[in-house]
C-alpha cells in the first residue's frame, strides 16, 4: 500500500486513475439506486454491451470511440424503452437482442479498422490507467448531466419507480420519464466503461447502490451511502490491483462483491434490512 500511496504523489496516471474511481462513483452510485429500486440491472448490462457497437463504428470511422459510445447507448436506451413500452415484449428477449447484436456489430467494424488491430480486452474489461485529463473533463460533464437530471426530475423519477399507476393518475408521463431515466443509466454506464469496462459495468452499477439498499431508510440516503461505497470500493480496488499488477476493473468488482456478501451476513445475522421510504 505504501508503494500505491508513492505512486500517487509521483505518476500523474495514477492521480488521472484516482480522479476517474471517485467521478465514476458520483454517477454510479447516484443512478444505481435507480437501477436497483427499479430492478433493471440487466436492463442496464444489455445497454452495456451494445455500446460496443458505437465504439467499432467510431473507431472505424476515426473518430473517438467514447462518443460512438454516448450515441449508441442514448439510442439503444430510447428504443429498448420505447419498444417495451409500446411493443410490450418481453424485457429480457430486448436484453438478448440488443446485447448480442450490438457486440456482434463492434466486433465487426472494429475488426476491419484500418491501421493496427484493437485490442479488445481494454474495451472489454477497462483500462483506468490509461485514462487522460480529457477523459476527466468528459467524466465530470457527464456527471453534472446526471446529477441536474436527477434532482430536476427527482419526483418524478420517485413516482416512476415506484408506483406507476398512481403517478399517472396524477399527470406524470411515466412512459416518457422511463426512457429518460434509461437515458441516465446509459451515460452513467459510458461513464464506468473507462473504469471496469463493459463487461463488469453491471456489478459496479448495482452492486454498491445493492449494499446501500440494505443501511439506508430513505432514496436520498441510499444515494449518499452509495456514492460513497463505490468510492470506497473503486479506490480500494485500485489500491489492492496496484502491487502485484492485477486488473483494475477486475479487481474493483471482487471488492465489490465482497462488500456486498458481508452486507448481506450482516444483515442476516447481526441487523435488519431497512426499506427504502420517500423522503
Amino acid at each position: 500500500m505504501t508503494a500505491f500511496l508513492q505512486s500517487l504523489v509521483q505518476h500523474q496516471f495514477m492521480q488521472h486513475a484516482l480522479a476517474a474511481c471517485l467521478l465514476a462513483s458520483i454517477g454510479c452510485g447516484t443512478v444505481g439506486v435507480y437501477v436497483v429500486v427499479k430492478r433493471i440491472g440487466f436492463l442496464a448490462g444489455g445497454i452495456a454491451h451494445t455500446v460496443l457497437a458505437g465504439m467499432g463504428i467510431a473507431y472505424f470511422l476515426g473518430e473517438s470511440p467514447i462518443a460512438g459510445a454516448v450515441i449508441v447507448a442514448l439510442i439503444s436506451a430510447v428504443l429498448i424503452g420505447w419498444i417495451k413500452l409500446r411493443w410490450h415484449q418481453e424485457e429480457d428477449v430486448l436484453i438478448a437482442a440488443f446485447w448480442s447484436v450490438g457486440m456482434a456489430v463492434g466486433v465487426i467494424f472494429i475488426s476491419r479498422a484500418p491501421g493496427y488491430a484493437v485490442d479488445l480486452t481494454s474495451y472489454l474489461f477497462g483500462n483506468i490507467l490509461l485514462v487522460s485529463a480529457g477523459d476527466l473533463w468528459l467524466m465530470a460533464l457527464v456527471d453534472a448531466i446526471v446529477l441536474a437530471s436527477v434532482l430536476l426530475s427527482y419526483r418524478q423519477f420517485l413516482a416512476t419507480v415506484f408506483d406507476e399507476e398512481h403517478a399517472r393518475l396524477r399527470g406524470v408521463n411515466v412512459e416518457a420519464y422511463y426512457i429518460f431515466l434509461l437515458c441516465i443509466v446509459a451515460l452513467t454506464v459510458v461513464l464506468l466503461i473507462q473504469i471496469v469496462g463493459l463487461i463488469l459495468v453491471m456489478a459496479l452499477l448495482v452492486l454498491p447502490a445493492a449494499t446501500a439498499a440494505g443501511f439506508a431508510g430513505s432514496i436520498v440516503g441510499m444515494m449518499g451511502l452509495a456514492v460513497a461505497l463505490s468510492m470506497a470500493i473503486t479506490v480500494a480496488g485500485l489500491g489492492l490491483s496496484f502491487a502485484p499488477d492485477l486488473p483494475s476493473g477486475a479487481t474493483m468488482v471482487v471488492v465489490a462483491g465482497l462488500v456486498y456478501l458481508a452486507a448481506v451476513l450482516f444483515r442476516i445475522y447481526g441487523g435488519r434490512k431497512l426499506r427504502p421510504r420517500v423522503p
